[in-house]
């Protein structure tokens, strides 16, 4: 069964996307938990951390933590600093079984996060 993620790839659903190249889709959280809280999601369904395969999937990780990059500069916060956040499983926070790095920032972030 398709997540809501894939709906917003397939453009079935309405995001307010913030960037998006040939693999990788991102857009503003849609329950932020800061000032900038952006989803970066792959364009293939991959439903959690664990079933990432390095050799695989190296590249697309690669383009994910671009992204974050070029988005925390185009919102000004690279230089200040934000948090990148991958949850896995129930235990981990994880809602949504489409892999997706959140992009948090515009504060200062707390630690221990959880």
């Amino acid at each position: 069964m398709p997540t809501i993620f894939s709906k917003i790839i397939n453009k079935e659903i309405s995001a307010d996307i913030v960037f998006e190249n040939e693999t990788v889709l991102a857009f503003k959280d849609i329950n932020p938990k800061a000032p900038f809280h952006i989803l970066i999601i792959p364009k293939i369904e991959i439903p959690k951390v664990t079933d990432i395969k390095g050799s695989e999937h190296s590249h697309l990780l690669g383009e994910m933590i671009d992204a974050a990059n070029s988005i925390a500069k185009n919102l000004g916060i690279a230089e200040d600093g934000f948090r990148l956040v991958f949850n896995c499983g129930d235990n981990g926070g994880q809602e949504v079984y489409h892999l997706h790095l959140h992009l948090l920032g515009g504060r200062k972030m707390n630690w221990p996060p959880g």
